[in-house]
């Protein structure tokens, strides 16, 4: 009965090691698969990353230049495939993996002649990710996001001006700090605001008046002493308000807050370019 049971048990164990066999015999093929760019020169090896890139074939373009930094290892080319390929993260919308690159190479060349263009890739990639897709075409409040990846932009781009003042990219990266302070000063003013229109008359001012002094000069402001003044006046604190008031009237005049007309009459604060 025994031996019965083992010779129809054995046509099936033969079937499944036939199987396992034309499977290890597949990993083996994938695995052993050529190269298309085995004979490429590091130069061929560029230029088709590029044109990848270019095409928008961003995932090839990645491949390409993870093989050149292996071919060219220790080379100027090397270095600038690390940066080619951060770019075509950024590109194909992985921030995260071109911080990464980016940091890397900050960290394996800091004396390399092209700092200045990763600091300024690193603020790029962070800043757009802070608009969003499309965030000028649809006119998005801007201060409303979440403002972490604004404030790592700022940090590298205020590294570029700082450390390379001359650089071509410094006088975008100093437009952009602009931006960026209104957009965390306008940020401030939202949260403000919101506490103002639920009564929560202290968290209103706290916040408004960190707009006011932690961003000088900032378009913010206008609202945020606005916010102030309405803040003083539900506490019945008078002569802060008035003080608040007069401020305000020192400062913007004109100021459409003042004559009940608010924020919808202005220009987008986020309009620099």
């Amino acid at each position: 009965m025994l031996l019965k049971r083992l010779s129809t048990a054995l046509p099936q164990r033969r079937w499944i090691a036939g199987v396992s066999l034309v499977a290890l015999l597949s990993g083996c093929a994938s695995t052993n698969a050529v190269d298309p760019t085995a004979n490429w020169s590091p130069n061929r090896i560029f230029a088709e990353a590029i044109d990848e890139r270019d095409s928008g074939n961003f995932e090839r373009a990645v491949t390409l230049f993870e093989k050149l930094e292996g071919r060219a290892a220790g080379t100027p080319l090397a270095q600038q495939a690390q940066l080619e390929k951060a770019f075509a993260h950024h590109r194909a919308g992985e921030q995260a993996q071109a911080i990464a690159t980016l940091d890397r190479f900050m960290r394996l060349h800091p004396a390399s002649p092209a700092i200045d263009y990763a600091l300024y890739l690193k603020g790029l990639v962070n800043f757009q990710d802070n608009l969003g897709l499309f965030g000028f075409l649809a006119h998005q409040d801007l201060s409303e996001r979440d403002q972490h990846s604004a404030r790592e932009s700022f940090e590298a781009f205020r590294e570029l001006v700082e450390r390379f003042p001359d650089s071509r990219y410094a006088p975008d990266a100093r437009l952009r700090m602009t931006y960026i302070v209104n957009s965390l000063a306008q940020s401030e003013v939202h949260i403000a605001r919101h506490y103002l229109n639920r009564g929560a008359y202290v968290a209103a001012l706290n916040r408004a008046q960190n707009a006011v002094t932690a961003f000088d000069g900032v378009p913010a402001a206008e609202e945020a002493l606005f916010i102030m003044m309405r803040a003083y006046q539900a506490l019945n604190m008078v002569d802060l308000a008035s003080d608040t008031q007069r401020i305000l009237e020192t400062n913007f005049p004109q100021s459409s807050f003042l004559s009940g007309g608010g924020q919808q009459e202005r220009g987008a604060w986020w309009r620099i370019w």
